[in-house]
């Protein structure tokens, strides 16, 4: 299992990642927009679509940093304190439910099923009952 902290951003993710990746020595290795999402799976705004759906940051040490820009509808809005996440990239797809079966109960909030993505992972969102924010990830495209 590995585990990335992911941000989100208020439609700055990809000028913060261009400036970790100047300041850390990083690489930009993922950079996806809203406008990649399948044809009918949201109503964005032309300006939306060109937000950040997802980034990654590989930095030198190996460490893989990741994020968004928040869109409304999206998961929760965008707000100091809930702007980063934890992405866990378990081993296997039965791990994955362990884990979002695990995080949820007493008292946690699924904040999107685990199911498979149109990226081809099978990824889902909880919030424990601490107010700790989860991404679980497992797929082919697997984070190293």
């Amino acid at each position: 299992m590995k585990m990335h902290p992911y941000l989100n951003f208020a439609g700055e993710a990809e000028a913060a990642f261009r400036f970790y990746a100047n300041t850390l020595g990083g690489e930009v290795t993922q950079l996806m927009r809203y406008s990649e999402l399948p044809p009918g799976a949201a109503s964005l705004t032309e300006p939306q679509l060109n937000l950040v759906l997802h980034a990654a940051l590989r930095l030198p040490d190996g460490l893989q940093l990741m994020a968004s820009d928040v869109v409304p509808g999206f998961g929760p809005d965008h707000a100091v304190g809930n702007n980063v996440h934890l992405m866990i990239n378990p081993d296997s797809r039965a791990e994955a439910d362990r884990l979002m079966s695990a995080l949820s109960s007493e008292g946690g909030t699924i904040t999107m099923p685990i199911e498979d993505q149109f990226w081809g992972d099978y990824h889902g969102q909880v919030t424990d009952r601490f107010g700790v924010h989860w991404m679980i990830n497992y797929g082919e495209s697997q984070v190293e």
